[in-house]
């Protein structure tokens, strides 16, 4: 009988040290400096909200993630004075320390003058290449798409 019950102790104690554990394990993850390279290459500008609102639930869990959004082709828009439906939302996010980074091969191929582009904006000659730079330096990869 004695056997029975410190075994069930022993099952009962490893349930609570795991359950405390799972959950210092996730508040210990929001913690964690992320770093996050977002490329975005649609035009479409529900993607372009729906890429800022997940940027600030990323940084609403993970406060202390570094996020850099790097646009190209057709995701240069979201950076275009004229055409940005989300200039609110970049500058909350920039003030945060969020980077959106253009990509100038685009802008020479669209004709794109930097004073079009949003002063918050960031440039780099190459965007794709600007991704590979990240990866290569351990930062995680995500694609804006619908």
């Amino acid at each position: 009988m004695a056997m029975k019950t410190h075994i069930l102790l022993f099952c009962l104690l490893g349930t609570v040290l795991s359950a405390g554990a799972q959950t210092d394990t996730s508040s210990d993850l929001d913690m964690d400096p992320h770093q996050i390279v977002i490329q975005l290459t649609s035009p479409d500008t529900n993607v372009h909200k729906m890429l800022v609102r997940q940027i600030g639930n990323i940084l609403a869990a993970a406060p202390n993630s570094k996020v850099e959004v790097v646009c190209h082709a057709g995701g240069i828009n979201m950076l275009m004075t004229q055409h940005s439906k989300v200039l609110g939302k970049i500058n909350e996010l920039n003030s945060k320390g969020v980077a959106f980074i253009a990509c100038e091969n685009t802008m020479k191929e669209k004709k794109i003058m930097k004073e079009e582009v949003i002063p918050e904006a960031g440039y780099v000659k190459a965007g794709i290449l600007e991704i590979v730079i990240k990866q290569e330096q351990g930062w995680s990869y995500i694609r804006a798409s619908q």
